[in-house]
């Protein structure tokens, strides 16, 4: 259950409370020490408190996120106009009833003048009054609009993650399947061991990285049995070169973020026939980058081989994008004349 909506409506109510206490104690804080409170007086001078409370409340409540906020504003004009005017008009009565009367010696002294003058400033107070009101309810209704559309984006992106995460599991698990297939022909008792290294990466897919950050530790355990699986098959023609360094400061990152670069170089650097190399080197550092450096020899799928068919590179930039926004560098391309494809990615996995 999220309480912080709760949180926030307590903090609201408390902040009215403590303001309108404020606001009405105001003439009891300016009393002499030491003299008795007249309450006569100071149900005098509570009038003018009593009614901006009203009109700020009847705003607050009823006319703003009944009228104003659902695009009535001419019966929210009409009604604050009449509401306004009918307070004015009592206030300004009340002032008259509970005036001062004149000293018992001098009886055709004459009352304080509560005239039109006084009415206009009556007026224009609670004018004031309804705009503060206004100003507050459409701040919050702002903030709680701001606060969902937040909310909404959050959800939306742990979606598409999650989506992109499992469109990655059956694709890594092609690939892999396509291996041991080939390798079954080749040698049976390599193709049992990796049916068994498949079997440590698929319990990983399952169950360890369903959060949505896990250990780089774990991570580069998952990477380092991929690579002994791919090892397995591989003509000795093949260098791999691996060096998977957690650093010494413990790092969280998203899960099966390198994967995909993995499974592309001993896809295009691999050749049954001509020396090739894969060398694959991550790092955690202290400052919380993630480095990971791919190199392998470049030999170019033909146009009829659709296996994978390209998505895993996309998908790497599509979570980038959403896991790491603006904390990320990936570069890559061919170097050498095109003999050589190189990967850089350096994510920044925490915040500096």
């Amino acid at each position: 259950m999220n309480t912080q909506p709760f949180k926030q409506k307590r903090l609201e109510v408390a902040i009215h409370v403590i303001c309108w206490l404020l606001i009405f104690a105001f003439p009891i804080l300016l009393t002499e020490w030491g003299k008795s409170i007249d309450w006569t007086k100071y149900l005098r001078h509570s009038i003018v408190p009593t009614s901006c409370f009203i009109v700020f409340y009847v705003n607050y409540l009823y006319l703003i996120p009944k009228y104003l906020f659902t695009d009535k504003w001419h019966k929210f004009l009409l009604l604050n106009v009449l509401f306004t005017v009918f307070v004015a008009l009592g206030l300004h009565y009340g002032h008259m009833l509970f005036a001062t009367p004149p000293p018992t010696n001098n009886a055709h002294m004459p009352r304080p003048p509560h005239g039109f003058m006084f009415l206009i400033r009556d007026l224009i107070m609670l004018v004031f009054v309804i705009g503060l009101s206004m100003a507050i309810r459409i701040s919050l209704r702002w903030r709680y609009t701001e606060e969902r559309l937040i909310q909404a984006e959050r959800e939306k992106t742990d979606a598409v993650l999650k989506n992109l995460r499992n469109q990655i599991n059956p694709h890594f698990l092609l690939n892999t399947l396509n291996n041991i297939y080939a390798l079954i022909a080749i040698d049976s008792n390599k193709a049992q061991e990796t049916v068994q290294e498949l079997g440590k990466m698929l319990r990983y897919i399952l169950y360890d990285n369903q959060s949505s950050l896990v250990s780089l530790e774990k991570e580069l355990e998952f990477i380092e049995n991929y690579i002994s699986l791919m090892r397995i098959r591989l003509p000795k023609s093949v260098k791999v070169s691996v060096n998977l360094d957690l650093g010494k400061k413990p790092l969280q990152i998203s899960p099966l973020i390198f994967i995909s670069l993995i499974e592309n170089a001993f896809k295009h650097g691999v050749s049954p026939t001509e020396p090739s190399f894969i060398s694959i080197s991550i790092n955690g550092n202290e400052n919380g980058k993630v480095h990971c450096d791919i190199l392998n020899s470049n030999f170019p799928k033909y146009e009829n081989d659709k296996s994978g068919k390209g998505i895993g590179l996309n998908q790497v930039y599509r979570r980038l994008e959403l896991s790491y926004p603006g904390k990320y560098e990936w570069d890559k391309g061919l170097i050498y004349d095109g003999r050589i494809y190189r990967s850089v990615l350096t994510i920044q996995t925490t915040e500096l």
